[in-house]
C-alpha cells in the first residue's frame, strides 16, 4: 500500500449502486406562506412519488429534516418502513444517510425531504407568528457574544479580506450570478436581476456582509426518491447515479476555534470526495457550491481546486459574462443555475441537490445545460457542516 493512500478516504463501495430516481419542489416564497411545514413537505413528497410512478406502499425508508420522519410516514400513509432518520441540516447529511441505508440493505426506496421554513432562527419576523415561534429550535439564535452562524461568517469574511487584500466586490460576483440565474427559475423566491451597484448599496448586516451576502429565508420544500440503481433504471425518469459522498470537519470545528482559512471542514471534504470520485473538475458539466453566505462560496471555489487561496474573486471575474452577470467556468460550466440559496432561497442545500438531479435528467427547462452528464456539489459551510457529492447521469 502506498504511504500516500488513505484507505478510509479512498474506499467507495457504493459508487453507481444507488441513484436518485426523481426530485420535486413546491417552489419558494420569501414570506410566511400561511402553510405548515407538514403541508409543504407532503406536497413535494406526493409530487415526487407520482413522478416516479410509485405509491406510499413502495417506500420503506424515510429521511428528512424539520418534519419528523414518523410524522411524514403517518401523513403519507406509508404502511411500513424498515429505516428512518432525521439528521441535522444541511441536506448533504440526509443524502449521506439515505444513500448509505439503501446501499447497506436497510431499505430499498427512501423518501428524502427537506423543508425550508421561516422560523425565528433564520428570520426575526417569524417571532410575530405564535405557531412559528413555538416550533422554532430553542437556543439556536445566538447571544450577542456568540460567533454562531452569521456572526461567525462575517468574522471570517473580514479575515478573508484582511488576509488576501481583496475588495468586497469579489463577494458580489456570487450574489449577482445567483440572481441572474434565478430569473429563469419559476421556483425561485428572488428573480429580479441585480447589479454591482445594487450589491454594494444593500443594507449592511455586519461588515463586510450585507443583506445580499446572506441566503433568503423562505417557505417551501424539496423531496427526492433515492433507491438502488437497478430499481431506478426501471422507473419513468432517467436515473442519476451517486458517484461519491463525503462529509468533513476538523478537530476545531466551532466558528471561533477554527484554525484558519487554510484548514477547516471544506478541506477534509474535498480531499475525501476527490479520492472517492471517478471524475473531477475537468469533467464537471455543472458546479453547485453552497452559498448560504458569499464567503462560503469563494472558499469552495478555492478549496475544490478551481483556483488558489484568495483568488476566487479574480477567477470569477475572468469567467463571468459582464452583460448578464452569469458565471460560466471556461465558458461552459454554469454555477448554481437555479439561483442558489441567495436567490432561489435558503434550502440548506436541498435546492442544489434538486437542481443537480434535474440537470442530469434533462428536466431543467430554460436553465438546462446541454448534454449535462456530471455534477459536482460542495454543500455546507466551513466548520461542522462541510459536505460534498458527485453525481452522474446513468449511461
Amino acid at each position: 500500500m502506498s504511504a500516500a493512500r488513505n484507505p478510509m478516504r479512498d474506499r467507495n463501495p457504493l459508487r453507481d449502486r444507488v441513484a436518485f430516481a426523481g426530485a420535486a419542489t413546491t417552489g419558494f416564497v420569501p414570506r410566511n406562506s400561511g402553510r405548515s411545514m407538514l403541508s409543504l413537505t407532503a406536497q413535494a413528497s406526493i409530487d415526487v412519488l407520482r413522478q416516479c410512478g410509485l405509491t406510499a406502499a413502495d417506500v420503506d425508508g424515510v429521511c428528512g429534516s424539520l418534519v419528523p420522519a414518523p410524522t411524514m410516514q403517518s401523513a403519507l400513509g406509508i404502511p411500513e418502513v424498515s429505516w428512518f432518520a432525521n439528521p441535522a441540516m444541511p441536506f448533504g447529511n440526509q443524502v449521506a444517510a439515505a444513500v448509505s441505508a439503501v446501499h447497506s440493505g436497510l431499505c430499498d426506496v427512501v423518501l428524502a425531504y427537506h423543508t425550508a421554513y421561516r422560523l425565528p432562527w433564520n428570520t426575526m419576523s417569524s417571532l410575530k407568528d405564535p405557531f412559528r415561534r413555538s416550533s422554532g429550535t430553542a437556543g439556536v439564535s445566538p447571544a450577542p457574544e456568540s460567533l454562531f452562524g452569521s456572526v461567525g461568517y462575517t468574522a471570517w469574511a473580514s479575515r478573508y479580506i484582511h488576509e488576501f487584500g481583496v475588495p468586497k466586490e469579489h463577494f458580489g460576483y456570487v450574489a449577482i450570478n445567483d440572481r441572474a440565474n434565478a430569473a429563469a427559475n419559476p421556483a425561485a423566491a428572488m428573480r429580479t436581476p441585480i447589479t454591482m451597484d445594487d450589491y454594494l448599496g444593500a443594507r449592511m448586516i455586519r461588515w463586510p456582509l450585507s443583506l445580499l451576502d446572506m441566503d433568503v429565508p423562505v417557505d417551501g420544500a424539496d423531496a427526492f426518491v433515492i433507491t438502488t440503481a437497478e430499481r431506478a433504471a426501471d422507473l419513468p425518469l432517467p436515473a442519476v447515479l451517486v458517484d461519491a459522498v463525503a462529509l468533513g470537519a476538523t478537530a476545531h470545528n466551532e466558528e471561533e476555534q477554527t484554525d484558519s482559512l487554510r484548514h477547516h471542514g471544506q478541506h477534509v471534504t474535498v480531499n475525501a470526495l476527490r479520492a472517492r470520485s471517478s471524475f473531477w473538475l475537468d469533467d464537471v458539466d455543472v458546479f453547485f457550491p453552497y452559498d448560504g453566505f458569499t464567503i462560503i462560496t469563494l472558499n469552495w471555489f478555492e478549496n475544490a481546486g478551481w483556483c488558489k487561496p484568495g483568488e476566487a474573486g479574480s477567477f470569477l471575474e475572468q469567467h463571468r459574462d459582464p452583460a448578464t452577470g452569469k458565471i460560466l467556468i471556461d465558458g461552459r460550466i454554469p454555477v448554481n443555475p437555479h439561483g442558489g440559496a441567495l436567490s432561489e432561497g435558503g434550502t440548506q442545500g436541498s435546492g442544489h441537490v434538486r437542481e443537480a438531479v434535474h440537470q442530469l435528467q434533462g428536466l431543467a427547462g430554460e436553465r438546462q445545460v446541454p448534454d449535462a452528464k456530471r455534477a459536482l456539489l460542495t454543500l455546507g459551510g466551513f466548520f461542522f457542516n462541510a459536505q460534498g457529492l458527485t453525481l452522474r447521469r446513468a449511461d
